[in-house]
């Protein structure tokens, strides 16, 4: 009966009622043909994926070569040599809309790193091994979140010392995405006083001695995505390892969580859709005191609630995309729609479980696995309690 459900998911796509004016045949194509990827690729091979706790290596090169890992990156380093929100959000819709968002987790972990890199790493290293990131050849990572504290980036505690020979380096980061997997980490480490003036980032790469790493254990979700714990005990660095301005690399950080957050959101668009279409195809399709699910108002209701959820994000995001594209960089709104985009998918998943009743508490069911990942949405990249708290103070209301 899952199996069903799931092959009919892959055909629906939410009955809304808006255009949106922003929409390109440049877009259109893209989403069209990731769609039709992602349709023969990827749906298929989702439990197996889970159950195997991996995706195939093979699947990033896949992906890259729609050129997702390039946005904003020189043609010279691999790039696509033009940026695009509107694009980045499509790519982060169809992905963690495709069944299990861990896939775009497990090829998309080097997405949060490639900025960093292609904005402040030495131009050797640019040149010769960011290319092959972006081809997905090979994978990297950021390495911010540490064990005693996540959103809270202005007071991590892992540090790193300067030397005759470099720097050494001594602290642990958790839950880092492709952490097992990735050879190159961008590594945040106090390299000056308390607070955000004292971080400096760092490459590091796997293998160095000093540094050790051990997958996360137990996940509710995204089991088909690696996460990791990273260890550094006097990990000594070279000189050129300091990548950008010593004690500036907050601001690279935070900058950098602005595009995590907004393909956060826009992840939680897709996984929205994935439910409502699932649950509307079973709701026409389930038959309950006479009639189908669908011809009872409250069930109706339902799906009119949710579509209003979906519309509002998906506008909302436009707004967002278009500002950005004008060069602007809206990181109110940003927070505004990371922490309504999870609220928005948690009302979503909830309530398309309701309609699927018993069924959608068995594994394999689409609602049941997106269910369980809706968390994950919820605290990563900036939980909803800090993304609320941020955009508090860019709309100046703090300690008023």
């Amino acid at each position: 009966m899952t199996g069903n459900v799931a092959e009919r998911n892959r055909r629906s796509e939410p009955e809304l009622t808006l255009t949106s004016p922003f929409m390109t045949p440049e877009r259109v194509a893209f989403r069209r043909d990731l769609g039709r990827f992602i349709a023969t690729e990827i749906a298929p091979n989702i439990e197996e994926w889970e159950r195997d706790h991996a995706v195939p290596w093979a699947l990033h090169e896949k992906v890259a070569r729609f050129g997702v890992f390039g946005f904003g990156v020189d043609e010279a380093y691999g790039g696509m040599g033009f940026d695009d929100a509107f694009m980045r959000c499509d790519y982060a819709e169809l992905m963690f809309g495709c069944g299990a968002s861990g896939v775009a987790a497990a090829v998309g972990g080097r997405m949060i790193s490639i900025g960093p890199i292609a904005q402040l790493a030495p131009e050797t290293f640019r040149r010769e091994v960011l290319p092959e990131i972006i081809a997905g050849r090979m994978s990297s990572a950021l390495a911010i979140t540490e064990p005693g504290g996540g959103s809270d980036v202005a007071s991590l505690t892992t540090r790193a010392e300067r030397t005759e020979a470099g720097w050494v380096l001594n602290g642990a980061k958790a839950y880092i995405t492709s952490g097992m997997t990735s050879r190159w980490f961008v590594v945040g480490a106090r390299t000056g006083g308390p607070g955000p003036a004292g971080i400096s980032l760092f490459l590091v790469e796997a293998g160095t001695p000093g540094f050790s790493r051990s997958p996360l254990e137990g996940k509710m979700g995204w089991h088909c995505s690696d996460q990791a714990s990273l260890f550094f005990d006097n990990c000594e660095l070279p000189p050129e390892a300091l990548i950008g301005p010593e004690n500036r690399g907050f601001l690279s950080i935070m900058n950098n969580f602005n595009y995590e957050r907004l393909a956060m959101a826009a992840g939680c668009l897709g996984m929205m859709k994935l439910c409502y279409g699932a649950a509307l195809d079973w709701a026409r399709e389930r038959r309950t005191f006479g009639q189908k699910l669908i011809e009872h108002q409250v069930i109706a209701h339902k799906f009119a609630e949710m579509s209003a959820r979906i519309d509002m994000l998906e506008t909302y995001l436009d707004r967002i995309c278009w500002t950005i594209n004008q060069g602007g960089m809206p990181v109110a709104e940003i927070s505004k729609a990371k922490f309504s985009a999870t609220k928005a998918l948690e009302y979503v998943a909830s309530e398309s479980m309701q309609v699927f009743g018993g069924v959608s508490y068995i594994r394999g069911n689409p609602v049941e696995r997106v269910w369980r990942e809706v968390k994950v949405m919820a605290i990563g990249g900036g939980s909803e309690e800090i993304m609320r708290d941020l955009a508090a103070r860019q709309m100046g209301l703090a300690g008023q």
